[in-house]
């Protein structure tokens, strides 16, 4: 491609595309490359937007028939033994009206394309099936564009920026970032399950396309650092599970089997039962939080989304983390473009931008919440049966006495951790969120 553009944008998912709207609007020659056939064929992720931060990037999303599923209404977590549950849950009655799709659901395949129409419809070019194999560079070292796959395939540009996803096939190669250690990754499986509308209301409690999501810790992972999640589409539900890589690794466990485990616990079984398996698909997820962020910014280039490692493990949230960081990235590179200097001196702005925002902020606030799952394997592995069976204890009626219940409770309890053990998790989870 001889043609030269103010900006190459590697990944057709939530980042590159939000940086191609903005650049778009605002009358930059963009163009966005993807190795799908289509933008959401190679993506994956659990399956929750933000309106939030899609309205800072297309304000009447809603009016431009954005492919929304349900929004969300209530937020559960469950935290799961062999046999047991404990869920704590929140409605609000202001989701369903003033805050109405502060959060829902959505499926990769049809959003990524609406999302990435919307893009092209600002005049950005969108280039599918083509896969970026390194970086160009001039003599003095500064990014110029990109090599693909394609005869002749070289796409010069003033900036290039990166968001291709966490297993991002240029980061050993160009040095970008360090490559990413198992132990900061973790690998998730996911299931589309087939339920009629009016069973998906009547199980989860919902009318009128609300939904429900609900995080799923405890011993569902096998002892091992993860979490699972159900979340309600119109028609079917997303079920899935991920665990650390390094653990998976080490334990030599097939993700299918921890999903398929999943769905037979006396728990889920029921809000999947006879349900029609429509789609499964895996996925990386970048969970190192902010200590594995790499530098976001060089001579010629930026880098956002899962590609930085932007992930806020504790809330379960990315999608808004990469379209914030793909719209600062498109203000970064207009202004630089206004200044005709795309060094690092003025893609600075764009490190600067993200650490004025919640994004940074909330990862560095949370910068402790990786290395507690690491080192409390118990929060996985004895600590829910411990307290299945306290609750289990307290929760029995029968002529025992209240007083000796909560003992033999917290002997229970006890036993399975360790008194020591469970203060140590308790301070250790204070310090850490």
């Amino acid at each position: 491609m001889e043609e030269k553009f103010d900006a190459a944008i590697v990944g057709g998912g939530p980042a590159g595309i939000s940086a191609a709207c903005i650049l778009a609007k605002r009358g930059a020659k963009v163009i966005v490359i993807e190795r799908g056939e289509y933008p959401g064929a190679k993506n994956m992720f659990g399956g929750v937007l933000y309106g939030r931060a899609l309205g800072r990037i297309i304000p009447d999303y809603a009016q431009k028939n954005c492919p929304i599923e349900r929004n969300i209404v209530e937020s559960r977590v469950s935290y799961l033994s062999e046999e047991g549950s404990i869920s704590f849950s929140y409605r609000d009655q202001a989701f369903f009206e003033k805050l109405q799709n502060n959060a829902f659901t959505v499926g990769r395949a049809k959003f990524d394309r609406w999302f990435a129409d919307q893009a092209k419809g600002f005049g950005a070019l969108l280039v599918c099936s083509t896969v970026v194999t390194d970086l160009m560079k001039d003599g003095a070292g500064r990014v110029i564009g990109v090599k693909t796959d394609r005869a002749e395939g070289e796409v010069r540009a003033k900036v290039v920026l990166l968001a291709d996803g966490v297993n991002s096939p240029l980061a050993a190669k160009t040095g970008f970032r360090p490559e990413a250690r198992p132990g900061q990754i973790a690998l998730a499986v996911k299931e589309l399950i087939g339920l009629p509308e009016e069973v998906i209301d009547e199980r989860f409690g919902v009318s009128g396309a609300n939904g429900v999501t609900n995080e799923i810790l405890g011993s569902v992972t096998g002892g091992m650092n993860g979490v699972a999640f159900v979340y309600t589409n119109r028609r079917s539900v997303s079920i899935g599970i991920g665990a650390n890589l390094a653990d998976l690794a080490r334990q030599r466990v097939r993700p299918y089997e921890m999903l398929e485990r999943l769905k037979l616990h006396p728990a889920i079984e029921p809000l999947i039962k006879d349900g029609k398996p429509l789609e499964y698909l895996a996925h990386w997820v970048p969970e190192g939080g902010y200590d594995s962020v790499p530098k976001l910014f060089g001579d010629g280039f930026l880098i956002a989304g899962d590609s930085a490692m932007l992930f806020n493990a504790l809330h379960r949230e990315g999608s808004n983390l990469a379209m914030t960081s793909g719209r600062l990235a498109a203000e970064t590179i207009l202004e630089a473009l206004g200044k005709g200097d795309l060094s690092s001196a003025t893609l600075k702005g764009y490190s600067e931008r993200m650490k004025e925002s919640f994004v940074l902020k909330d990862l560095k606030t949370y910068r402790r919440f990786s290395s507690l799952l690491e080192t409390h394997g118990e929060l996985f592995s004895t600590l829910p049966k411990g307290a299945s069976e306290a609750l289990r204890q307290i929760l029995t009626v029968d002529e025992t006495p209240k007083k000796a219940r909560r003992q033999t409770a917290w002997e229970a309890l006890r036993g399975r951790v360790g008194l020591f053990r469970l203060l140590r998790l308790v301070f250790d989870a204070w310090r850490a969120v």
